[in-house]
C-alpha cells in the first residue's frame, strides 16, 4: 500500500469539520463476463469494460460505447490524491447507474448486484476511513432488494444508491415504498440518482438527456414521494437524498404548491400540501452557481443540502466543494454544515464511527 492510499483525513482538521462528498461514483477495473457467465448469461447488451490504456477504459454495452472513463473510477490512490487536492476528507462511493440492471430478470439482477457490490468494497478497502461504499440492489424485486441491502450492510456498505424509477414504476410504487421502509428500519441511508433517461431525436443534441432529462426525472421522483403519498407511508427517520440538487424541484415548488390548492381534484393526493414535506429529504450541492445554491438553502433549509460533486465524471464539480467554499453570504456554521455536518447526520452513526477511527 502506498503512502497516498494510506493517508488519513487532513484537509479541515477535527472530525466535526470534515468535508464529505456524498455524490461520487465508481466503476471496477473489470468484472466477470456477464454475457457468458453461467450466473447471468441472457440475451441483450450486457455492460463490459474495454481497457484502452493503463489509465483509460470504455464502458461498453454490447458493441456500443457507453462512456469513456479514466482510472479515477477504480484507482483508490488516484482518487485520494484528487480528494487531497480538493480538500475532501471522505467520499461516498456509489455505483454508476448503468449497472443497475432493473430491466433484467430479478435473479440475474441480484447476481449482478452482488458482483458489483463486492467489487466496490475492494475499491474502497485501501482507505476505509475516507472511501465510504454505497450498494446497489435489484429494485425490481422488493424481497431480493431487501436481502441484498441487508447483506451489504453486514459486509460494510454504509448506504444504498437507487435509480429514480423502475420502468414505469416511480418511487411511490408499493414495492419501492416497502424497500424504503426496510432501509429506514435497518438504518441505511438512500441516495436517489436519475437513470434510464427519456430518449427522442430532440434529446440527442448537446447532451440534452443529461441537461434536461436528469433534472426533470429527479423532480418527477420527488413529486412521486409527495403527491403519490410516498412520504405519508414512510417513517420520518428515513434518510433519503436526491442527486443534482433535487433537479428542478426547488425552482418549481411554488407551481406545485399552487396546483395542489387550485386543482385538489387532480393534485391533492397527499395528506398535506407539498411544502409540508420539505423536511423529509435532502439534496446535494451539484448545481454549480451561487444563486442556485442559495435557492436550495432558502427552499429546503441549510440542514437539507450536502456537498456533492458527481466525481469523477466530466459534468461534475472540480474542485469538489468549490461552490460551497466560495459562496458569499454563508455564515461559518452554514458552510460547515453544507461541507460535512449534514452528511454526518445523513450517513448515520456507522459512518461517523468509521470516520472517527
Amino acid at each position: 500500500m502506498t503512502e497516498a492510499v494510506a493517508s488519513t483525513p487532513s484537509s479541515l482538521g477535527g472530525a466535526a469539520n470534515l468535508a464529505i462528498d456524498i455524490h461520487t461514483h465508481y466503476v471496477p477495473h473489470g468484472w466477470p463476463d456477464l454475457a457468458t457467465s453461467d450466473e447471468t448469461a441472457a440475451e441483450g447488451e450486457w455492460p463490459w469494460l474495454r481497457i484502452d490504456t493503463e489509465r483509460d477504459a470504455t464502458i461498453m454495452l454490447g458493441t456500443n460505447e457507453f462512456r469513456r472513463i479514466e482510472s479515477d473510477c477504480w484507482d483508490a490512490e488516484r482518487r485520494l490524491a484528487d480528494m487531497d487536492a480538493d480538500g475532501i476528507d471522505a467520499q461516498v462511493v456509489s455505483p454508476t447507474p448503468v449497472f443497475f440492471s432493473y430491466g433484467r430478470d430479478p435473479i440475474e439482477a441480484a447476481k449482478v448486484c452482488r458482483i458489483f457490490n463486492d467489487l466496490a468494497l475492494e475499491i474502497c478497502a485501501p482507505a476505509p476511513k475516507r472511501l465510504l461504499p454505497f450498494a446497489q440492489v435489484p429494485l425490481q424485486d422488493t424481497d431480493a432488494a431487501c436481502r441484498e441491502v441487508e447483506r451489504c450492510k453486514v459486509n460494510g456498505h454504509l448506504g444504498v444508491e437507487i435509480g429514480n424509477h423502475v420502468g414505469d414504476r416511480d418511487l411511490d410504487d408499493a414495492g419501492i415504498i416497502a424497500f424504503l421502509q426496510h432501509c429506514a428500519s435497518i438504518g441505511m441511508p438512500v441516495f436517489v440518482h436519475p437513470w434510464d433517461l427519456p430518449k427522442s431525436p430532440r434529446l440527442d443534441r448537446w447532451m440534452a438527456q443529461w441537461l434536461t432529462g436528469m433534472p426533470a426525472e429527479t423532480h418527477l421522483s420527488i413529486l412521486a414521494l409527495i403527491l403519490g403519498g410516498g412520504f405519508d407511508h414512510l417513517p420520518a427517520d428515513l434518510r433519503i437524498c436526491f442527486a443534482h440538487g433535487g433537479g428542478s424541484f426547488a425552482f418549481w415548488l411554488g407551481r406545485v404548491e399552487n396546483a395542489w390548492h387550485r386543482r385538489p381534484d387532480a393534485i391533492a393526493t397527499s395528506e398535506h400540501p407539498p411544502s409540508h414535506y420539505l423536511n423529509r429529504f435532502s439534496v446535494d450541492s451539484a448545481v454549480f452557481t451561487e444563486p442556485a445554491l442559495k435557492l436550495l438553502i432558502d427552499t429546503l433549509g441549510a440542514d437539507r443540502v450536502m456537498l456533492g460533486s458527481d466525481y469523477p465524471y466530466p459534468l461534475g464539480e472540480r474542485p469538489s466543494g468549490a461552490l460551497i467554499r466560495s459562496a458569499s453570504g454563508l455564515d461559518d456554521s452554514v458552510r460547515t454544515a453544507l461541507l460535512g455536518g449534514n452528511a454526518r447526520v445523513f450517513l448515520g452513526p456507522a459512518a461517523v464511527d468509521r470516520l472517527r477511527q
